[in-house]
């Protein structure tokens, strides 16, 4: 089990592919999961890894991010249990690890009666 998790969002599926790659040359982390907002314009990458593997990971994808810029980031050490069941539920969907209960929410989902298009009217 992993020691840490670390966030970075950032604007667009292609500027999160970059960072996730700095992040994983940067040190011994893996990709636990990633979530898509607004259809792929807000993207948050959620690595483990050690803890220093994490900080280092996360500070060298912000800082060496090519396309964009992330917009928010952060380093959890050693997550709390409900921590963990957020991410896993998130994985379960991205890794294919089989059918979720029907009233879990994926890490970043839209309420039910949330409609892009109202919002963006407002």
């Amino acid at each position: 089990m992993s020691s840490a998790y670390g966030f970075i969002e950032i604007s667009g599926v292609v500027a999160a592919i970059d960072v996730l790659d700095t992040m994983c040359k940067a040190a011994d982390v893996t990709l636990a999961t990633w979530e898509r907002k607004l259809g792929g314009r807000l993207v948050t990458l959620v690595v483990e890894g050690e803890v220093e593997a994490v900080k280092t990971a996360v500070a060298a994808g912000v800082e060496h991010a090519n396309i964009r810029k992330p917009v928010a980031s952060g380093v959890i050490p050693n997550p709390h249990e409900e921590i963990r069941k957020i991410v896993a539920i998130s994985a379960s969907r991205f890794k294919g690890k089989g059918e979720l209960p029907s009233d879990a929410k994926m890490l970043g989902q839209d309420p039910p009666d949330f409609n892009v298009k109202e919002q963006m009217e407002k």
